[in-house]
């Protein structure tokens, strides 16, 4: 469960969703090396765990959180608990996310709205929640991890596609709304990148995948997690309402 940190060694406080594996781990590691406090949320209790404990080793302030986002009154109560606990939340990473693949004449309503569900809606549900700390202590940093997906579409995935590019619109709109409270609001939308889910293509298919990229490679969730560093820094006060893609030049 979230725990307080010793605000006498912390940066910030942090919370990263679907912080288990891949990316999110990645971000959560990152983040605890730059000195912030960090709370891992995910629906695997053990999962977040053997994380925190890889991040403790290395000396890094972490908490675990499980939490289904499908769950509306789970999500409400995440927050207040970080809050609660830590006295604030200054840095926001919606990564969790979930895919029900098909083609748009078999996609069920069911698929369709679990997709949105979590990767939309519990998005928008944290941002909301987390603007009211943000604003009192005058400082945000809310990251939505998106897709290139959500900028080009991709066949058998309407539904992903829709909940990315709702993810972009609704980060622009709240980089709109809040920046004026020292709040900053941006996506970072990863191309293909070397994680389980990669893993599981046929070796073929990302072959292909690969030959058409400018750096002839996939990413790292490393890669991913230093973007998401930069745009929860210092550095990057004056960025609010950008996609960052890092694609390895899909998008270009």
């Amino acid at each position: 469960m979230t725990a307080a940190p010793d605000s006498d060694q912390i940066q910030r406080i942090a919370l990263v969703t679907g912080a288990s594996r891949g990316l999110g781990k990645a971000i959560a590691t990152q983040l605890a090396a730059d000195g912030h406090h960090v709370v891992l949320v995910a629906r695997s209790a053990d999962a977040i765990e053997a994380v925190a404990a890889d991040i403790t080793s290395s000396g890094g302030s972490v908490a675990c959180h499980p939490c289904d986002l499908s769950d509306d009154a789970a999500v409400d109560a995440l927050l207040e608990g970080v809050v609660e606990s830590c006295g604030r939340l200054d840095i926001l990473v919606n990564n969790a996310g979930i895919t029900r693949d098909g083609l748009i004449l078999r996609m069920s309503d069911e698929d369709f709205d679990a997709v949105i569900t979590t990767n939309l809606r519990a998005a928008f549900r944290l941002c909301r929640a987390a603007a009211r700390p943000m604003m009192r202590g005058r400082w945000g940093r809310m990251i939505n991890i998106g897709s290139v997906v959500g900028v080009m579409g991709n066949p058998g995935q309407a539904n992903y596609a829709a909940a990315k590019a709702g993810l972009i619109g609704m980060t622009k709109s709240i980089g709109k709304e809040l920046g004026g409270k020292g709040i900053t609001a941006n996506v970072v939308a990863p191309g293909f990148i070397g994680t389980d889910m990669t893993d599981a293509l046929p070796e073929q298919l990302v072959k292909e995948a690969v030959a058409k990229l400018p750096l002839k490679r996939l990413g790292l969730p490393e890669e991913i997690a230093n973007a998401v560093s930069f745009l929860a820094s210092e550095k990057a006060a004056y960025i609010t309402g950008h996609v960052l893609a890092v694609d390895g030049g899909l998008l270009s």
